[in-house]
């Protein structure tokens, strides 16, 4: 075994403040506003792979707070309330993304927001335009803007999708890159002081003394004096009595298509299918619907199973007159539960959580990790 130099002792590993578990979007927003709540704590951020390896890099690159059908949806099993509550949490976390980075930091684009919807959905359409109205007019609760939703059918046909009867547009929704958006917030809190290990998993953690000890995957443990924990999807590896449950999200992405008729972030089926271009290239990511209980894992391998449906929805829906090859396919893992509200708490005394973005911590993450760092610090 190497030992460590004096001088790693007293930097690297010596004791700290915080410790936080996770490098996504959610362990790094709350070290960023950690810091700005008390810029003298010393704040570790932790994360066993090279790069944050759960959803956060590798998701579809949607800013988004939900499309019609998905948060109906959500109003029927949640109730009014806390679907506005969510949505509102959405809605201020984009804001907040815009006013710290610029467009070009993260590949931001204002392109909008679309969802296909068909006629076995809808058969008649003035329940539609009911559902549309419904909405805009509760949304108005959360979001200032007297027309959230519109229908914009005349598209359909300029956008070239076939087997879709009406079009919902939703101007207030764009595209990221998910790689630049942590790439940035790394960098962020590094210019605030804040350190990150990466390849170090945390295995185990217990009260010592009145530290926080933490057991790693390597001969030498970490002391704090608060956790905070950040691993959504993977939560139960630490907290197995939460209601947390990964859930694989499969991606892929097309050759480049000449003359590609279409440029937005698109929705189907309560969000279950998600696709955007990539300039010239079409992203498309879900289908879990297909296999919900075999999608309930944390293996990244990607399956035929899915990968077929979602090509099998190219050609039907997207693409129908388009010829184009899959370059890429890939998959992430959210982190799922009974409900859609994030949990945000304490544990035990000087332990905390911040985990269960239900596929939406690019948007939640920077509430998320405002409210966990007062808890945390406001004392």
């Amino acid at each position: 075994m190497i030992e460590h130099s004096i001088w790693e002792k007293e930097t690297f590993y010596n004791p700290k403040d915080i410790i936080i578990i996770g490098s996504g979007v959610v362990g790094l927003w709350s070290a960023y506003y950690m810091k700005l709540l008390k810029p003298a704590a010393s704040i570790l951020i932790v994360d066993r792979g090279i790069i944050p390896t759960g959803a956060s890099t590798r998701n579809a690159g949607f800013a988004c707070f939900g499309s019609v059908t998905e948060l109906l949806q959500d109003a029927r099993k949640m109730g009014e309330d806390k679907m506005l509550e969510i949505v509102a949490m959405r809605y201020e976390g984009l804001k907040r993304i815009r006013k710290v980075f610029s467009k070009n930091e993260i590949g931001y684009e204002r392109s909008g927001g679309y969802e296909l919807i068909t006629d076995e959905q809808y058969s008649k359409f003035k329940q539609l335009k009911n559902d549309i109205g419904w909405l805009n007019i509760t949304l108005r609760k959360v979001i200032k803007d007297n027309k959230v939703f519109q229908l914009s059918d005349k598209k359909i046909k300029n956008f070239g999708f076939k087997n879709v009867a009406h079009l919902v547009e939703s101007k207030a929704e764009a595209k990221l890159h998910s790689g630049k958006l942590v790439h940035s917030l790394i960098r962020k809190v590094q210019s605030m002081g804040v350190q990150v290990l990466t390849q170090t998993e945390v295995t185990h953690f217990e009260k010592i003394n009145g530290k926080i000890v933490l057991q790693t995957n390597f001969p030498f443990t970490l002391q704090s004096e608060q956790l905070l924990i950040c691993t959504n999807a993977f939560t139960k590896q630490l907290l197995p009595d939460l209601d947390v449950i990964p859930a694989r999200g499969q991606v892929l992405v097309t050759s480049p298509i000449k003359n590609l008729p279409f440029n937005g972030a698109f929705h189907f089926d309560e969000g279950f299918y998600y696709f955007r271009n990539l300039g010239n290239r079409v992203l498309l990511g879900g289908g879990r619907n297909k296999a919900f209980k075999e999608e309930e894992t944390a293996e990244m391998e990607t399956t035929d199973l899915i990968q077929q449906e979602l090509e099998r929805f190219l050609h039907e829906v997207v693409l129908p007159k388009k010829s184009f090859s899959i370059e890429h396919r890939w998959s992430g893992i959210m982190g799922l539960g009974a409900e859609k509200m994030p949990i945000i708490k304490k544990i035990k005394k000087d332990v905390y959580c911040a985990v269960r973005m239900s596929g939406m911590g690019v948007a939640l993450a920077p509430v998320v990790g405002e409210i966990i760092a007062h808890q945390m610090l406001s004392k």
